[in-house]
């Protein structure tokens, strides 16, 4: 368990050994599905831990050439990419890093087709099942009018001579109930072409390593599918999965304010370092706090930014807080830190690790980092 008095504030902090028993369990179900489990960098960065990640799972899955590069760099495994546009500046590097390349149009197909051939690099198309129970439209890859993927009645038969995989895409930190749902869609309208397939991949948001996750009937499903497909891979590439309640986000009240309501100003920003909690919207949970009227002291958690929405919610508390308190974010490692920004030019939380009842400092930003990013 993570000592607080020894990490700084602000600072993301990781808890190896959480890392380790998520990485486990993942492992385990490759072992006893044959599947490909990689990691998704959008929802999960933290690539000091990387080589960590490698010893477990197949490798890792980009969504940019930066990304594709830190996959490659850091972990060195296999490299998978997807992204809803690949530019001509871009593509030659991205297919010098990749193993796998998936495109989201069969127009962006046949303007790489022949370098993405010349690279030997295994190339897939993104599907549209047009099925979800994602609930927040941001969130939503299947939503109506979605960019992302080709729906059925714009599937292009005739240009698939190159394509060895089709990739949907279509959950968000769901249960397996969700993929099963989505995976009869998915076989509904597309299953005429899966057995000239080399790999599927389906995507991420399979929340696998949550408490109340179904990893039995997830293994069944993934059996299953072999059996009906036996010569196809399967890939999947979770992100929250990976660093789901591996670490927090430690900060520190700074002042308390009172206009009607007693507001606690951090000295982390909500907009800056928590950008998802604003859209999706989304609640973390704080270390010993609970909701409005559960605990005797009630505080409005808010940002140490200039926007006037820097604003969290309302929690309470066993004691008053005071300045000089840590408050502790819990589960901020996944998605919520891949999301940080400069914006405000506000602190950046440094970044550390606890490791063996020790925590180790990795990185603490400068304002030259700042600066840079603005020119």
């Amino acid at each position: 368990m993570i000592d607080y008095s020894q990490v700084p504030s602000p600072c993301y902090v990781l808890e190896l050994e959480r890392l380790q028993k998520n990485l486990s369990l993942l492992q385990n179900i490759q072992r006893e599905t044959g599947v490909k489990i990689i990691c998704a960098l959008k929802g999960y960065s933290f690539w000091h831990t990387f080589k960590e990640i490698g010893c477990f799972l197949k490798g890792a899955t980009a969504s940019s050439l930066n990304e594709a590069k830190l996959a490659r760099e850091e972990m060195n495994k296999e490299v998978h990419v997807f992204a809803p546009l690949y530019e001509d500046d871009e593509i030659e590097e991205i297919l010098s890093l990749a193993d796998h390349i998936t495109f989201n149009s069969f127009s962006q197909w046949e303007r790489f087709k022949l370098k993405t051939q010349k690279a030997n690099v295994s190339a897939g198309i993104r599907v549209n099942p047009e099925s979800s129970t994602v609930e927040t439209d941001l969130y939503n890859p299947c939503g109506r009018y979605s960019r992302l993927g080709v729906t059925l009645k714009e599937f292009k038969p005739d240009l698939l001579d190159g394509i060895e995989g089709l990739h949907f895409h279509a959950l968000c930190e769901q249960n397996a109930d969700a993929l099963e749902s989505v995976l009869q869609e998915f076989e509904k309208k597309f299953s005429k072409w899966i057995p000239q397939m080399k790999w599927i991949n389906f995507g991420g948001g399979h929340h696998i390593t949550r408490k109340d996750y179904d990893v039995e009937k997830l293994k069944s499903i993934l059996v299953g599918f072999k059996k009906r497909y036996p010569n196809t891979d399967v890939i999947l590439e979770p992100g929250e999965a990976i660093g789901w309640q591996t670490g927090e986000l430690v900060a520190t009240v700074g002042d308390i304010v009172k206009n009607e309501i007693e507001t606690a100003i951090l000295n982390v920003s909500i907009s800056a370092h928590m950008p998802d909690c604003l859209e999706m919207p989304y609640r973390p949970n704080v270390l010993n706090a609970g909701l409005p009227g559960e605990k005797k002291y009630c505080y409005r958690l808010a940002g140490n930014s200039c926007l006037a929405g820097d604003v969290l919610g309302d929690y309470s508390f066993d004691t008053p807080l005071s300045p000089g308190d840590k408050i502790i974010f819990e589960d901020m490692i996944h998605y919520t830190m891949v999301k940080t920004t400069f914006f405000n030019g506000v602190k950046h939380p440094s970044i550390g690790i606890w490791e063996n009842g020790q925590f180790r400092l990795l990185r603490k930003f400068s304002y030259q980092q700042f600066k840079d990013k603005l020119g």
